[in-house]
Formats: structure tokens, C-alpha cells, sequence
């Protein structure tokens, strides 16, 4: 809740206005975000796909590692430094590009690593190259962030980069049809680089008098080890599923699950472009000794991310066929997988929130935190999976596969579950004051939302077009004009209306408080 008065307190208000630009850039993303995937499952097939899957999830899990937790940690170092925050930012686009020559060395020597299924063709062994553009534009964007330009994030993510790897990728079926997946990325990496750096030069213009600093760049690296590991933690555990899932199913079935999980994952971007705009307003508030505050935030954010997570998995779950028809219809197999994957976003959100704070007063339980839960969510994977097989249920062994494949996705949203649950007990602890965000009238907007999405399931299958193009905004709608109504306060009403060209800011470093 926040504190009565005229206006809102002005970091909510800048957390509401962040999630004002957000929730756009969702919906910008699943416009662009649909066509890629159209054109990946139907153009290039599910081998091809596969392929591209694999080699992207190790050259991004090696970007997360490269960023060496700045995408948070940028925040505290703004916060606290005594420099030119310009010179401050290039110190940690520096350090990234450092690690990511370090990352990238090693994955051009061993190219096996990111292609183990088959052989490595023309410049292939060049793709790791896209580390740079993907930590250079991570840190780009964290530091627009501080400065609450959350649009640039918006426009890279949800524009730029989904756009054009879609039209590269159709471009490219003409040209290049095996490698056209990868080319298509590497360009949209590139774009996506030289959107943030362009923003960044026009927010923050040239680091005057700026010298690297190696003992510098080593202390924020050592001091950002525990935050580095909660990201790739975080973003590993979003993989692990299809890592498993590989050695007891088909490919065929992995393929149908990388696709549930690519239309799961927008929600997921949603609550993550919050960590820019939060992490500035936490570590003020804690520099300033105000617990209470950060503890509000906290359960701001994640009541609005709840409800935002909520509507979303329900608008894209209710009519799963029909969505994943879209891409194909081998890939409608894949429909529980993606219900599942669209929960475990919903259940996620608590611990990502929670986490925005931890990784500041309680890093390294936030890291153990982290670690159980991607040993739970492994245990709990292979269990189902091994389980299904001993039962011998379904008989049909390609239906057992498919609800193996659906499996995974449950035992992601009970080992995220079991951190949401950790982790919000955890800050409640120590910041003396709840910090969930949880609200009933969610409930009543759910019913509502899943009475009218039931209606346009239940039409011929000649009207699923309506699913798709009527069903999906009318869910959003009707999910959110219950919480408008039932769930929001006046308060939260008067933080999402805009107030003509005010925009909420928040103390410069200068002048808060001393420690």
C-alpha cells in the first residue's frame, strides 16, 4: 500500500510509471514475438529449430555471466559513486566486454559446445561473437534504467530486436535457409546494441576525463559475483527443463516445448524489466536506512506484476491451441506444457520481487535460495519423468511423451513456487514489515476472465481465428476491469493515470542522506 496523501509517494510513482511503459512493451512484444515463431516452426523446421535453440541458450546463459550482475548491480554503484556517473557506466560496459572476451575465447575454441548434435558450418564458430552486443546492450539499458528512461528498454526489447529478427529471418529463408535462423539473430543482437548505445550517448554524452581503473573493474566484478550467480540461476532455471527433458524424450516433443516455453517466456520479460527501474529506487531507500519504504515497493510491484502475470497467462493459456497452432499444428502437443510454463510465471513473480531486495541486504541467502531451488526443480523433473515411464501411463508412448514434456513445466512451478515462498518470508524478516503481494480480488478477476475465455474455446473450430484475434483482448480486458474495480485502491488508480507532462523522479544521489 502506499502513503495517503494528495499524491502518491514519488518512487511508487515512479515504479507506476515504469509499469505503465512495461505493460505496453508486453504487448508490443507478443505482436513481435508471434511472427518469429510463426516463421522459425514453419519455414525452417523443427530440426533447424532446434538447433538454433540450443546454440542460444549457451551463448545467452554465457551473456548473463558476462554481465557480472551490473543489470542490478549498475544501480548500487550509481548510487553510491563519488565520479561522473558516464565515466561510471563505461567502467561497467568495460568489465562486461572484458568477460565477455574471456567467455567468448573459450566458446570459439570449443564450438562443440553450443552445436553437441552435429557438425559446425562456415562461420558458425563466429556466433559467440553476439556475447558483446548482448551485455554491452544489458548494461546500456540498466544505466538508462537508473535514470528511469524505461523506454529505451522497451523499444530495444520489445521493438527493435523481436522486429528484426523476424524480418530477417523471413528475408532470409530465400537466401540462406540453413543458417538463416542464426544470421537473423546476430543481426537483431547488433540493432539491438546500437539502439541502447545511441541512448545511452544522448542520456548520459561522453565520459570527460574517463581512465580505466583494472583494480576497479576487478573489485566491482568480486563485489557482483553473488548477483551474477542469481542471474544465471535465475535464467539457467528457465533452460534446465529442456536441458533434462532432452535426455528422456524425443526431440521432436523438445522442439513442441521450446516453442510453449518462447510464448511463456513474455510474461517472464515483463516482471524481469522491472529490475532496472526498482533497483534504483531500493538501494536510495536503503542508503537512507528506510526499510518500511523498501518493503512497500516490494509489495507494490509484485501485486501489480501478479495481476499484469496473471491476465497474461490466462489470455495466452485459455485459447493455448490455438496459439500454439499458430506456429504449426505438430506444436498444439505442446498446450499442457505451455499452461504449465505460463503457472509457473504467475507463481515466480513473489520470489523475483523478493529478490530485486535480497540481492542488496542479503545476497549470498538469496543465492542459497536460488541453488535449492534449481536442485528442487531438477529432483522434481526427473521424478515425473521417471515416474511416468514406470507407470507405463499414458499407454501410448508418444502421448507419455508429451505429458513427460508438460511434466518439466510442473516441476518448474513447484521449485519456483517453493522460492517464492522462501524468499518473501526471508525479506519480511529482515525488513521488519510484509512484502507480499498477494490480493484476493485477483481470484475474482481470474473467474471472470476464464468465463469469457471458455466462451470462445467452446466455438466451432472454424471460428478459432476469434480465439486469437477476439478471445485474447477480451480476456485482458475483462481480467482487467475486475482488478481496476475490486483489486486496486484509489491510490493505485491515482499511480497509473498520468498527470499531464509530470514525471515522477527521484532524489539524485547528491542529495539524499548520508549512510
Amino acid at each position: 500500500m502506499t502513503q495517503t496523501g494528495d499524491r502518491p509517494p514519488d518512487d511508487i510513482a515512479a515504479l507506476a510509471k515504469g509499469g505503465r511503459t512495461n505493460f505496453f512493451g508486453f504487448l508490443l512484444r507478443l505482436v513481435a514475438r508471434l511472427p518469429f515463431l510463426f516463421i522459425a516452426g514453419r519455414y525452417y523446421g523443427p530440426e533447424l529449430l532446434g538447433r538454433f535453440a540450443y546454440a542460444i541458450i549457451v551463448i545467452e546463459l554465457a551473456a548473463q555471466l558476462a554481465t557480472l550482475g551490473l543489470k542490478r548491480g549498475l544501480a548500487q554503484q550509481l548510487a553510491v559513486a563519488d565520479r561522473p556517473h558516464a565515466c561510471v557506466v563505461l567502467d561497467g560496459i568495460l568489465a562486461a566486454f572484458i568477460a565477455s572476451a574471456v567467455a567468448s575465447t573459450v566458446l570459439m575454441i570449443f564450438p562443440q559446445v553450443m552445436f553437441p548434435a552435429g557438425e559446425i558450418y562456415g562461420a558458425e564458430w563466429l556466433l559467440p561473437l553476439v556475447i558483446f552486443g548482448i551485455a554491452g546492450a544489458d548494461i546500456a539499458l540498466a544505466a538508462l534504467a537508473y535514470r528511469h528512461d524505461v523506454a529505451s528498454t522497451v523499444h530495444v526489447r520489445a521493438i527493435v530486436e523481436p522486429w528484426t529478427i523476424s524480418i530477417a529471418a523471413g528475408v532470409l529463408i530465400f537466401l540462406s535457409s540453413r543458417d538463416g535462423l542464426i544470421i537473423a539473430y546476430v543481426v537483431s543482437i547488433a540493432a539491438g546494441l546500437a539502439t541502447a548505445f545511441w541512448r545511452l550517448y544522448r542520456n548520459y554524452g561522453l565520459p570527460e576525463g574517463w581512465r580505466p581503473e583494472p583494480a576497479g573493474l576487478l573489485a566491482v566484478a568480486r563485489q557482483n559475483v553473488p548477483l551474477a550467480a542469481a542471474d544465471a540461476i535465475e535464467w539457467g532455471s528457465r533452460r534446465l527443463d529442456i536441458a533434462i527433458l532432452g535426455l528422456f524424450v524425443a526431440p521432436y516433443y523438445v522442439g513442441v516445448y521450446y516453442v510453449a516455453q518462447q510464448v511463456a517466456s513474455l510474461p517472464q520479460k515483463l516482471k524481469t524489466s522491472f529490475d532496472p527501474i526498482l533497483a534504483p529506487v531500493i538501494t536510495q531507500r536503503l542508503a537512507e536506512g528506510d526499510k518500511a519504504a523498501v518493503a512497500r515497493q516490494v509489495r507494490q510491484v509484485g501485486f501489480w506484476i501478479i495481476a499484469a502475470q496473471a491476465a497474461i497467462g490466462l489470455s495466452l493459456g485459455i485459447p493455448g491451441e490455438a496459439v500454439m497452432g499458430l506456429v504449426g499444428p505438430e506444436f498444439v502437443g505442446g498446450t499442457a506444457a505451455l499452461a504449465f510454463l505460463l503457472a509457473a510465471e504467475v507463481v515466480a513473480a513473489t520470489a523475483a520481487v523478493s529478490e530485486a531486495a535480497l540481492v542488496y541486504v542479503a545476497r549470498h541467502r538469496n543465492l542459497l535460495i536460488s541453488l535449492l531451488m534449481v536442485a528442487t526443480q531438477a529432483v522434481l523433473t526427473v521424478a515425473i519423468i521417471v515416474s511416468l515411464d514406470e507407470l507405463q501411463w499414458p499407454s501410448d508412448p508418444e502421448r507419455r511423451q508429451a505429458f513427460q514434456a508438460a511434466g518439466a513445466a510442473i516441476g518448474l512451478a513447484l521449485a519456483l513456487g517453493l522460492a517464492s515462498i522462501l524468499k518473501a518470508n526471508l525479506l519480511s524478516r529482515l525488513l521488519g514489515a510484509p512484502v507480499h503481494g498477494w490480493r484476493w480480488p485477483l481470484v475474482w478477476a481470474a473467474a471472470a476472465a476464464v468465463l469469457v475465455g471458455f466462451g470462445f474455446t467452446a466455438l466451432p473450430q472454424t471460428f478459432e481465428w476469434a480465439e486469437l484475434a477476439l478471445g485474447i483482448p477480451l480476456i485482458l480486458l475483462t481480467f482487467g476491469i475486475v482488478v481496476w474495480k475490486r483489486g486496486f485502491t484509489s491510490e493505485d488508480r491515482a499511480l497509473f493515470r498520468r498527470h499531464g507532462d509530470e514525471a515522477p523522479t527521484l532524489p539524485t544521489p547528491e542529495s539524499r542522506p548520508g549512510p
